[in-house]
């Protein structure tokens, strides 16, 4: 029961953060709006960071860590810079792609072979995506996946999808409640990092547009519900089985987009991401 209702929050936050990334990214820069929501997702973890023995920990699990936290900082920039040029009801269901990216990296890394019900599924997810991006107003090709937005989502996908293994190492080395305290520091200190180096070459301000603060509150608070609950499912069951069970937050984005931003053919664009979502499920469980 409690591993649904940590799957069902997961779901539901993911996509009300997507939604204010969105919001937020129109008025700041998604380098400042990431660094700000870490800052405070680390403030709010302090408290219970007092109570680890952090001298416990070997060297090898704070390595995973630092890399876990790159990973988790990149792609959170590259998807809300891809929410600020895209569509929600478009970007959300990319994340099936995931999947694929699972195949690949398979292949490349482990010499594994996908099966045929496998590359019919993947077949099935290009299919989904023809309903999904042909909604811009471009004909479906090749083409589409160089657009900036689905570059960037993209490669979030890509940086989310293994830090996924990563995250699953350190809940095993440690706990899903250290996880998720060592999730928001170190993904503060690197957006602190990234944000000063990108500052070197742009000569913005740390500060944040005072018409996102409430915003990046937001974020913020679903962002430490998504981690939370996404640690505590990761303790209980297989990744692929619960990074299945999270596309179904796509579902939601495809109703904030209608239902916010007013984006416009959603009936085709509900028939690929539910095609998408169920060829997705298919490989990685």
């Amino acid at each position: 029961m409690l591993t649904t209702l940590a799957v069902l929050s997961r779901i539901f936050s993911n996509s009300v953060a997507n939604l204010f990334q969105k919001k937020a990214s129109s008025v700041d820069s998604p380098v400042v709006i990431n660094m700000w929501a870490y800052f405070i997702m680390s403030l709010l973890c302090v408290a219970p960071a007092m109570f680890v023995d952090w001298l416990q920990f070997s060297a090898e699990f704070w390595m995973t860590v630092v890399f876990a936290g790159l990973l988790c900082t990149i792609g959170t920039i590259a998807l809300i810079a891809a929410l600020r040029i895209g569509e929600l009801s478009v970007l959300a269901p990319i994340n099936s792609y995931k999947a694929i990216i699972g195949l690949i990296g398979a292949f490349v890394l482990l010499g594994e072979l996908p099966a045929l019900k496998e590359l019919i599924c993947v077949i099935f997810i290009v299919i989904g995506s023809y309903f999904v991006l042909e909604t811009g107003g471009e004909k479906f090709s090749l083409r589409l996946f160089f657009r900036r937005d689905i570059r960037l989502r993209l490669f979030a996908l890509l940086c989310s999808g293994v830090e996924a293994s990563f995250l699953k190492k350190i809940i095993i080395m440690s706990s899903y409640k250290i996880s998720l305290i060592l999730w928001c520091f170190s993904g503060f200190l690197c957006s602190l990092v990234l944000l000063a180096l990108y500052n070197l070459k742009q000569k913005q301000s740390f500060k944040l547009n005072k018409k996102c603060f409430s915003d990046c509150f937001v974020i913020a608070l679903m962002l430490l519900i998504m981690q939370l609950t996404t640690n505590y499912v990761f303790s209980k069951m297989a990744v692929g089985t619960a990074l299945s069970l999270f596309q179904l937050s796509s579902l939601v984005s495809l109703y904030f987009g209608y239902k916010v931003y007013h984006e416009t053919e959603i009936i085709k664009k509900l028939i690929g991401t539910v095609i998408m979502i169920v060829s997705a499920v298919v490989i990685l469980i």
